[in-house]
């Protein structure tokens, strides 16, 4: 089989992989779609992402669907043809984070496409996947796997909101309009939001946001202000947009840290956290959100004008010089594998 492999920084690879074996209780999928994250980005780039370095070549990608060409030993539930999507999580269900249900915080998660442990934790950027049984999501009636492939990352942006609160009436701002900033968009109005605007340097981008359902946007640096709001989602990552963020929220107001923050120290202005009583929360990838993820993409949650770029995996190194370039228009690039 094909697959998607990182070796070190700069050095990206679509190479020959021995055909996975299938054991019980797990399937073999076809892997159709994959759409690349930025931890695949910074991967290629900087050998790393976040804290997890990468010290031995590894399969990327954990946003993926396909279709199951094989059943392993007492696999039921499923049927070879299904198309699926995969849960990229493995967490061990027994500590005090699993036990509450936030299993996205178990310490011993392992993770598609993660140099967080050693061995690296393969992704699922290969024409084929044995995947357990257990991590599997059959797609709903009328879900493409080209759509699918967007599930993960809308999961994501689902339990970010989750971590809001309620946000029914209430004026929200998404700051920075990537990938997952405009599917905070579309979840922030499927949560109920008065009103959203998304915020960034990139016209393309806002444009995608005014199109996944932002009612306002603001291009950051034009001199237009971010307005105020009882919510704020940073999605940016950009440590320097953070004292903006927190102006624009009202007293009381929730700011969510959604974008990875560089690694190290900071600086930020955060003295509006005591004297405005602003919360600041943090989110982490997903527990359970990806079945909601799935249930909004089954009643009509268009997420097409996300995906602006699709390549032939054996094109990998231009998608993904594509992906880490604003300029080229780029929001979800995805590879097909078929």
């Amino acid at each position: 089989m094909k697959a998607v492999v990182v070796h070190s920084a700069g050095d990206l690879r679509f190479e020959d992989r021995p055909d996975p074996d299938c054991p019980a209780g797990s399937v073999i999928v076809d892997v159709e779609y994959g759409g690349i994250c930025g931890s695949d980005l910074h991967y290629v780039a900087h050998g790393a992402s976040g804290l997890s370095l990468l010290a031995d070549p590894m399969v990327l990608g954990h946003e993926v669907a396909g279709r199951i060409s094989l059943l392993g030993d007492g696999v039921e539930g499923f049927a070879v043809g299904d198309a699926v999507t995969v849960h990229p999580a493995v967490y061990c269900g027994d500590c005090t984070d699993c036990l509450a249900g936030r299993t996205n915080l178990c310490p011993q998660v392992t993770y598609y496409g993660s140099a967080a442990h050693r061995p690296h934790t393969d992704g699922a950027f290969a024409s084929r996947k044995a995947v357990p049984a257990g991590q599997l999501r059959r797609l709903p009636a009328g879900v493409t796997t080209r759509q699918a492939a967007v599930a993960e990352p809308l999961a994501v942006a689902i339990h970010a909101v989750g971590r809001a609160g309620s946000l029914a009436g209430k004026d929200v701002l998404v700051n920075g309009a990537g990938p997952i900033g405009a599917l905070l968009v579309a979840a922030a109005r499927r949560a109920g939001a008065a009103s959203v605007v998304a915020s960034d340097l990139s016209e393309t981008s806002l444009a995608i946001a005014k199109r996944m359902g932002a009612d306002g946007v603001v291009l950051v640096g034009s001199g237009a202000q971010l307005p105020d709001v009882d919510v704020a989602f940073e999605a940016s990552g950009a440590a320097r947009a953070l004292g903006g963020v927190l102006a624009a929220v009202r007293r009381g107001g929730v700011v969510v840290q959604v974008g990875n923050l560089p690694a190290g120290p900071v600086t930020a202005e955060l003295a509006a956290l005591v004297f405005r009583e602003i919360d600041y929360r943090g989110t982490f990838r997903f527990a359970d959100e990806l079945d909601d993820a799935l249930a909004y993409l089954a009643d009509g949650l268009d997420v097409e004008p996300l995906l602006t770029h699709t390549f032939d995996a054996g094109d990998v190194a231009e998608a993904f010089a594509v992906a880490s370039d604003r300029r080229t228009g780029s929001s979800k690039v995805l590879l097909k594998f078929v």
